[in-house]
């Protein structure tokens, strides 16, 4: 059994991050190609799968906290559905500068933490699609995978390539 983390991100790794908007309901959230395969995949592997999202569309009024729960309820189904498990989704409702949970800070990895307290970050790996994932992830220590492409991080170009390429 394999007792690594694996923190991915929402939008942009798991989900269509939607242009110049926010998902904001359960009917904008689509899954991105082959990301239930992935994370099915790094399930049977035996990792534990914790996503860490920021909500910024919740501080600005585009929706509220029940919407942002009820798009994870839905999504933690399907992923269930697909055979993935999702050990936890954390995320962060707040304005930038406003509170120690929005990535680049480290409080939803820490929340996991308190939850999860065999969490090791050195031994853990932060799958996101942007800088400040990437941030939050080299602040723990956390070996960090970027999806997209930059020369200064592991890069893929899907969850699924990074899996395949980095994970299995």
């Amino acid at each position: 059994m394999n007792n690594t983390t694996i923190f991915l991100d929402r939008d942009g790794v798991v989900n269509y991050k939607l242009d110049n908007t926010y998902v904001k309901s359960w009917f904008e959230f689509e899954f991105l190609p082959q990301a239930k395969e992935a994370l099915r995949l790094l399930s049977e592997a035996g990792y534990r799968l914790i996503i860490v999202t920021n909500q910024r569309g919740v501080a600005l009024g585009l929706m509220n906290s029940a919407e942002v729960e009820d798009i994870h309820a839905r999504m933690l189904a399907e992923l269930e559905d697909a055979g993935a498990t999702i050990a936890a989704v954390y995320y962060c409702p707040h304005e930038k500068g406003q509170c120690d949970c929005r990535k680049p800070e480290v409080g939803m990895f820490l929340q996991a933490q308190k939850d999860f307290p065999d969490i090791d970050f050195p031994d853990a790996v932060m799958i996101g699609d942007s800088l400040s994932d990437m941030e939050a992830g080299h602040k723990l220590r956390c070996r960090n995978i970027l999806i997209g492409e930059n020369l200064d991080y592991e890069d893929a170009a899907s969850l699924y390539e990074a899996v395949v390429k980095y994970l299995t």
